[in-house]
């Protein structure tokens, strides 16, 4: 089975003149349940190509065992600077898409309306839309067949306004996520900062935080054994 990964191509964090990406545990976690659980993995991204990693978050978890063991491997590299375009994509393959997280994705994602098709597609065929952390922004790009947004009426989480704030990043991002979700009709469900905390909503998935990534990819995992 396939798991279409979704990871950002933007690598500038606002107008701070610093640099983002997609987060490292938020990749490697997920990245090492799915294998292990015996599925494929692609990467895909807006515009494909390189896809970059948040600098910060190679000195936060550089030394995490699960982290190291991603960053080492040269197959998994070369995805990373090789990502599928949307195009490339048939959505018919996957029965799980997953949005990565990292402040990255609130730039492009939200512009992406053919990711966005590719999530809806996995979707409506019966499959999991995933994601944690910023990655739930992709969401807001899913417009099923029946004109609605996916979100509407769903159960979801993510980095929450709080946590938006005690990093001191509210300010260079394009709009508060939580805010944005639930002005699409999302029930949000957060918890303390920080701490992790997953959402199912039937076939959506997503979780809050770094610390939230690990058991996003188990709850796709147990979903995915009961369809």
């Amino acid at each position: 089975m396939k798991v279409l990964f979704v990871v950002t191509n933007h690598d500038q964090l606002g107008d701070t003149g610093k640099k983002t990406g997609w987060y490292l545990p938020e990749v490697a976690h997920p990245y090492d349940i799915f294998k292990r659980a015996g599925h494929d993995i692609v990467f895909v991204s807006p515009t494909g190509g390189k896809a970059p990693m948040d600098p910060s978050s190679y000195e936060a978890y550089k030394d995490d065992p699960i982290c190291k063991l991603f960053l080492e491997d040269t197959n998994v590299a070369s995805q990373l600077d090789n990502t599928k375009s949307p195009s490339q994509i048939n959505a018919s393959e996957f029965k799980v898409i997953f949005y990565a997280g990292g402040h990255g994705p609130m730039f492009d994602l939200p512009q992406c309306d053919a990711i966005g098709k590719l999530g809806a597609r996995i979707y409506q065929n019966g499959g999991i839309v995933s994601a944690v952390c910023h990655g739930t922004v992709g969401l807001i790009r899913i417009q099923l067949d029946n004109g609605e947004n996916i979100l509407k009426g769903q159960r979801v989480t993510s980095f929450t306004d709080a946590e938006e704030i005690a990093v001191d990043l509210m300010e260079a991002m394009p709009f508060p996520l939580e805010t944005k979700l639930k002005e699409y009709g999302a029930v949000f469900v957060g918890v303390d900062n920080f701490a992790p905390n997953v959402q199912v909503s039937g076939r959506i998935v997503t979780g809050q935080n770094p610390a939230s990534a690990t058991s996003t990819a188990e709850s796709v995992i147990s979903v995915l054994k009961q369809l």
